[in-house]
């Protein structure tokens, strides 16, 4: 198997001088060039002849691809429809192949040349007498001598370079580490998931309002899996922002875990790597990659916050995280645990099936209480012309700061304004390559593309009208809540948390830490605020625009929103002091404001699950999206009819579309989509592939496939 888009592995030559077996890394030519692949199962349907066949190159020195992983990537790229290379690829990571050359240091010659002796080399050579190689910083330090002595004894002969043992990459997790005091709930809900790490394959929701500890107890399902001499993984959806994450399992088992993500250097990723490839990294916390590393032994998957969007991969293989980890811990027969304060109508369909089985915590740890959660009805109560904040929200503020307490302001949208306008002539900026507004950056001082990356100056005058001054900005944005926060409060400590302000784990760490010590008042931020921090002095939560997520044709646009908003909420009132929630609406009658403030999340996933399943909606339907791009409208015209044509039908078969996608431009691409949709017992992967056998796709035109899809852009 290469890692490239063909439909499946290639046949080579096995000289005599080597013995591949399957999972082994191997060189091989191709098209005049050697590359890297693995030695597959499956043998190809057509025999070639021997005399065709090019010869294997090489085994590489590297650790093999375990047959669990091998089918875990197979089952991938059979379920998302991709070229099972290109899954393959995700698991291969050709740049930790590269051997990792051991440093160097010093042993004594033997023999030693007869040389006259000083009394700093007699020190160095004493400290060389066990036989042991020493670097040259550890012989300066027991010698107490220079480094110059060292290599004056080296190109004297007198010592010869010899490989250091290379340290081990991660130290062991202990069990049995003392960790902090649970709860009856929790000590129950920890037994229960020791349980299922001492059985096979099971899936377990472990679900619990915001602050009620469940971090604490699946790491002590973690304990047991160490105890059991197995690999664990947790994937978290943004890993950026999993300092206090990683501070807990420091607590928990006295060192830090292995930690996979996209900012990692080269040598980092590819000592991790190895480290998990032989089983030297007991513990892995990661974003949705990390399921594609090489566990030899993996006998956990957790799955952190398990309603998250951001699980879902859009780019390239288009899979879901979680669900892929429920896929991986069934082929390695070891049981996944999914966690959520919120978790998705999708998983809570299988637990109601059967399926999986349900822990609940339902009370807050160490006595702290839910926040109280009020709706700020904006008709009656409206911000100031020009201002966003209402004066409820503005006065929450005010007596929060005069206790000395944190407050929190939520919005969803970065940048200082959605839309920029000419008030003259109506004229909006929009990008060039996509069809969507450009979002003004006054720090920046640009508008830019939130899909494509354009960016460009904001212009003097309207590009359209010539009109000077003309431009005005539209909505707001967290730069803008900050700029009225600043005249509102010029004296609370203000910190920014957005991807903009906060670009990796380091910053969000220093964040974290800057909020922690009391050093921030007020805290403005967009999504990455929700994520399941704990700011024990945090005490008042204000969502600026509660209505934000509710708009469009997204069939998950309400439950998506309850689950965001929940989780902002949950910041609040999560030690001592009483928290406080205002959610600034338009609708406070909507059913996502109604549950948000009487708490009844279960009974809003009642209502929505009654919606969806009369119109066999997910999670009781399946769907399918083809997305048709073309660098010409007519072409993705063209191609999106010819699928129109040729569309599947039958009893609880339904396709919706060729329509223009949303984004009906997007890097300068033209897009339309369909939407297949089927009754849940049906596979839509034999019905994908039947229709798309049939309509040939022209030159510089792709149909790009989606099961499950998450977004609808």
């Amino acid at each position: 198997m290469l890692p490239y888009p063909f439909p499946g592995p290639f046949d080579y030559r096995v000289p005599e001088t080597i013995d591949p077996h399957p999972g082994d890394i191997v060189l091989v030519p191709l098209n005049g060039r050697e590359t890297v692949g693995v030695v597959w199962d499956a043998r190809s349907g057509d025999a070639v002849p021997d005399r065709k066949l090019k010869p294997v190159a090489a085994v590489l020195e590297a650790p093999a691809m375990g047959a669990s992983l091998r089918r875990f990537v197979d089952w991938v790229a059979a379920y998302t429809l991709s070229p099972p290379g290109e899954v393959m690829a995700m698991a291969l990571r050709i740049n930790a192949l590269r051997p990792d050359f051991s440093p160097f240091g010093w042993r004594r010659a033997e023999p030693l040349p007869d040389l006259r002796l000083t009394e700093a080399r007699r020190r160095v050579l004493a400290a060389l007498a066990d036989g042991d190689p020493r670097s040259t910083a550890e012989l300066v330090r027991a010698a107490g001598t220079g480094p110059g002595v060292v290599r004056g004894m080296a190109n004297a002969g007198l010592l010869v370079p010899a490989p250091l043992p290379l340290a081990r990459a991660f130290a062991d997790p202990d069990p049995a580490h003392p960790g902090p005091a649970l709860s009856p709930e929790q000590q129950a809900a920890a037994a229960a998931l020791r349980e299922a790490v001492a059985g096979a394959f099971s899936v377990t929701l472990l679900d619990g309002v915001t602050g009620s500890g469940k971090t604490e107890v699946y790491l002590e399902a973690i304990a047991a899996c160490l105890g059991r001499g197995r690999q664990a993984l947790v994937l978290l959806p943004e890993i950026a922002l999993s300092s206090q994450w990683l501070d807990r399992f420091a607590r928990r088992f006295g060192v830090a875990p292995a930690v996979w993500h996209s900012d990692l250097t080269a040598r980092t990723r590819r000592l991790t790597w190895r480290a998990v490839a032989a089983g030297g990294a007991p513990v892995v916390v990661g974003a949705r990659s990390a399921l594609f590393l090489p566990f030899p032994d993996l006998g956990l998957v957790v799955v952190d916050e398990e309603h998250e969007t951001a699980f879902k991969q859009e780019e390239g293989v288009v899979y879901h995280a979680r669900d892929m980890a429920v896929v991986r811990a069934r082929l390695c027969e070891a049981p996944a645990v999914l966690v959520s304060a919120t978790p998705s109508l999708e998983t809570v369909a299988n637990v109601e099936a059967g399926r999986y089985r349900r822990l609940t915590l339902p009370h807050r740890h160490g006595g702290a209480r839910l926040p109280a959660i009020v709706a700020v009805d904006l008709r009656e109560t409206p911000p100031e012309r020009g201002k966003f904040l209402a004066p409820p929200l503005t006065a929450a503020l005010e007596q929060t700061f005069a206790r000395g307490e944190q407050a929190m302001l939520f919005l969803n949208r970065r940048g200082y304004a959605p839309l920029t306008l000419c008030r003259a002539c109506g004229h909006r900026m929009e990008c060039p390559n996509c069809t969507a507004w450009l979002v003004e950056h006054r720090i920046r001082r640009q508008l830019a593309c939130h899909h494509c990356g354009h960016a460009e100056p904001i212009p003097p005058t309207c590009p359209h009208c010539g009109a000077e001054h003309s431009l005005t900005p539209v909505g707001p944005g967290v730069e803008r809540i900050t700029e009225e926060a600043m005249e509102r409060f010029p004296d609370a400590r203000r910190l920014v948390m957005a991807s903009d302000t906060m670009p990796g784990p380091h910053a969000a760490a220093a964040a974290a830490r800057a909020i922690e010590a009391r050093e921030v008042d007020l805290i403005i931020g967009t999504q990455i605020v929700a994520k399941g921090w704990h700011f024990p002095h945090l005490t008042l939560v204000g969502v600026v625009d509660a209505d934000l997520g509710l708009g469009g044709g997204d069939l998950r646009a309400a439950e998506r929103t309850v689950q965001l908003l929940h989780q902002v909420a949950g910041r609040a009132g999560r030690a001592e002091a009483p928290g406080r929630v205002l959610l600034q609406t338009f609708s406070p009658e909507h059913p996502v404001m109604r549950a948000l403030v009487s708490g009844s999340f279960s009974q809003f996933m009642e209502q929505e699950a009654a919606l969806r399943r009369p119109g066999h909606w997910p999670p009781y339907g399946r769907l399918a999206a083809l997305i048709v791009s073309a660098d010409a409208a007519e072409e993705a015209d063209a191609t999106a009819r010819a699928l129109g044509r040729a569309a599947p039908s039958g009893d609880g078969i339904t396709v919706l579309g060729p329509a223009p996608a949303p984004l009906a431009l997007l890097r300068g691409r033209h897009r339309r989509r369909l939407l297949l949709k089927t009754r849940r017992d049906m596979a839509v992967q034999p019905l994908l592939r039947s229709w798309l056998a049939q309509v040939p796709v022209m030159r510089g035109t792709r149909v790009d496939v989606d099961v499950d899809p998450v977004s609808f852009l």
